[in-house]
């Protein structure tokens, strides 16, 4: 078994990202500015978020970090994103989820401007994604990706089983997959909580990305020797013998499925670390105008 290691790869992507815009800013251009809202005290995000500042620190980048009472009304929250769609010294933005539950998820997404997207979430971005137009990918599907080109493990006419279905994770990782492309090529079913028989399903994985968001989900029975587990889940529990008085878990039994398989991604230190490695890939594009200059030039042919 070979650990898919998100800790180091992040560091060689983080590494490749500073010496490019080391060369921007030597150039006489701007370092990209990525800004991020949190709305409320969540633990979780105001971690994430922590993490994400600290790393445009790491590369470069200048990063604006705005803070919003729990109680903001929906129309004051997209009143500040118009500010940002609007402010040009912004190159990308993303909106910290999940959002108190009286503001509509849906609609947010929707007021950020998609060439300032950078978490990937406007329909804009993902029909373009869908259509493998020029696109920002979401970060977590997008980290992914680089994982597996990165270890070099072959994806073309393998079966990938990707379990959940959530428009941030499982739905654009199926639709990749499965798309003309390296890493791609792959026959790819999307299992879900309405799934009969999900085991029968994984037990024919080559790939098995498991996103559903429960702790220890997937075991060593539900896989076949030698398939390559990518563990996307992360959920927070209760354990009073650690100092911050929780522990990590995903949603593989890490213990178990790592005797029976080839490649596994641990949790923490696996995709996690990659999906911020990736929306700092996703800021660069955005700084350079990457895709939406390349869609004026795009043709039939790329396709």
């Amino acid at each position: 078994m070979q650990l898919l290691d998100g800790k180091k790869l992040s560091a060689e992507i983080k590494k490749e990202i500073a010496t490019e815009v080391k060369k921007m800013v030597m150039s006489g251009k701007k370092a990209p500015h990525l800004a991020a809202i949190l709305v409320g005290n969540d633990g979780a995000s105001q971690t994430y978020v922590a993490s994400k500042v600290k790393s445009c620190e790491e590369v470069g980048f200048k990063s604006s970090l705005i803070r919003l009472k729990s109680d903001i009304t929906q129309n004051e929250l997209i009143t500040q994103i118009n500010l940002l769609n609007n402010d040009d010294s912004i190159d990308g933005f993303i909106v910290q989820l999940p959002l108190p539950k009286h503001i509509d998820e849906e609609k947010i997404i929707l007021a950020i401007a998609p060439e300032k997207d950078v978490d990937g979430f406007h329909p804009m971005n993902v029909g373009r994604m869908t259509l493998n137009l020029p696109s920002y990918v979401s970060a977590t599907p997008k980290g992914i990706l680089e994982m597996l080109n990165r270890y070099n493990i072959e994806t073309e006419g393998k079966h990938c089983v990707v379990i959940g279905r959530s428009n941030i994770v499982g739905l654009p990782m199926s639709l990749l997959m499965q798309r003309r492309s390296k890493p791609g090529n792959c026959t790819v079913t999307l299992c879900h909580s309405k799934t009969n028989d999900l085991a029968k399903h994984t037990l024919q994985a080559d790939i098995v990305i498991a996103a559903l968001g429960k702790p220890k989900f997937l075991t060593a029975d539900m896989i076949k020797k030698g398939a390559v587990v990518i563990d996307v889940g992360i959920t927070r529990v209760e354990d009073n013998t650690t100092k911050s008085g929780y522990k990590l878990l995903g949603d593989v039994d890490f213990e178990t499925v790592s005797k029976k398989c080839s490649y596994i991604s641990p949790v923490p230190g696996g995709v996690g670390l990659m999906t911020v490695a990736s929306l700092l890939q996703n800021t660069l594009s955005a700084a350079k105008e990457e895709f939406y200059k390349k869609m004026m030039n795009f043709s039939v042919d790329d396709l």
